[in-house]
């Protein structure tokens, strides 16, 4: 592994959001702009059905929701202290600190939600997470995520850090859902009514 490897944005999300979990959580609007696609994403849900949040955060504004809801909702994030916020708030869900990409918890979800995390995944990494979807699908699951409209990767900035961002083409993203044996059935790039996030809602096949 070269130096850029090890130095790469990408390496340090985790140190990243773990270093800054409060200011996160402070700054983290409780406005639900993702709400047209969670409008979507409920009716493909068994009434008080399982979902699974894949880096989930301070719990705030999304898992909150879907409790709110009615749904049995496992959180999953790399950073302790973010979870620990969610302990705090929600104590009858459950909370895990752990790695999406090795993820492995035995058991399946009906929904799998994964809103502006996976898209901080190399694209090699984001390959890979279709296995952990999949391993974690009951059938006709709903998963929802968000990516880039492009391949290719982009550098922001958080706290005054480099943030790492990745995307692979949507035609990649359709083969690799259908692969792992969903279907897409809505894909937004860009779309303006949810802050330009690129939106993907697709379903496990029986």
């Amino acid at each position: 592994m070269s130096r850029d490897d090890l130095d790469s944005p990408a390496k340090h999300i985790i140190d990243l959001y773990e270093r800054h979990a409060h200011d996160w959580d402070r700054e983290r609007t409780r406005q639900l702009m993702e709400k047209p696609w969670f409008d979507r994403f409920i009716p493909l849900l068994p009434r008080g059905g399982s979902v699974l949040d894949l880096g989930c955060g301070s719990g705030e504004p999304i898992a909150k929701h879907f409790v709110e809801q009615g749904f049995a909702v496992t959180g999953i994030d790399s950073s302790a202290t973010m979870i620990s916020i969610c302990r705090q708030r929600f104590p009858a869900q459950e909370w895990l600190v752990a790695d999406m990409r090795t993820l492995s918890l035995g058991k399946k979800f009906a929904g799998i939600i994964a809103w502006n995390s996976f898209f901080h995944l190399s694209p090699e990494d984001q390959r890979r997470m279709f296995a952990v979807f999949k391993h974690h699908a009951a059938d006709e699951a709903a998963l929802l995520f968000t990516s880039g409209p492009s391949h290719g990767e982009a550098i922001g900035t958080y706290q005054g850090k480099p943030l790492y961002h990745a995307s692979l083409d949507p035609a990649e993203y359709r083969s690799l859902l259908q692969a792992h044996g969903f279907s897409v059935v809505m894909y937004v790039a860009e779309d303006p009514d949810c802050g330009r996030h690129c939106v993907w809602l697709a379903r496990r096949q029986q």
